[in-house]
């Protein structure tokens, strides 16, 4: 992960609330959300793997073959706490994913190698 984003007020902000137990403000997390999701895009170009995180954003992301139309083969779908915690290295990808907090489909939804 890029550090400024993990340096971004949103995201100290989320971690902040969450490390003291509570739950973040919706629209700090929601742009906490959209900065690391920006910041996979970047990382990891492609359009082989959708990355839901509802309902602040969705990006397509990783190198493979092109989704054009209805449901993508490869989708990964989380809520926000979970991604931001993903994302900035705190939850390993394995163990959200085991959680049943990550719903991982398809055989490039695994976005371990792109992330912390």
């Amino acid at each position: 992960m890029s550090p400024a984003h993990i340096k971004s007020p949103a995201v100290a902000a989320v971690l902040a609330a969450v490390d003291a137990g509570e739950s973040p403000d919706t629209a700090t997390l929601r742009d906490a959300v959209r900065a690391l999701l920006t910041d996979l895009a970047k990382r990891a170009p492609g359009r082989s793997v959708e990355v839901r995180i509802p309902p602040y954003g969705a990006i397509q992301a990783i190198p493979g073959p092109r989704h054009t139309r209805g449901t993508p083969s490869n989708v990964v779908e989380t809520d926000g706490v979970t991604w931001v915690l993903v994302a900035s290295g705190r939850l390993p990808w394995a163990d959200a994913v085991a959680q049943g907090k990550i719903k991982a489909s398809g055989i490039r939804a695994d976005l371990s190698a792109y992330l912390p």
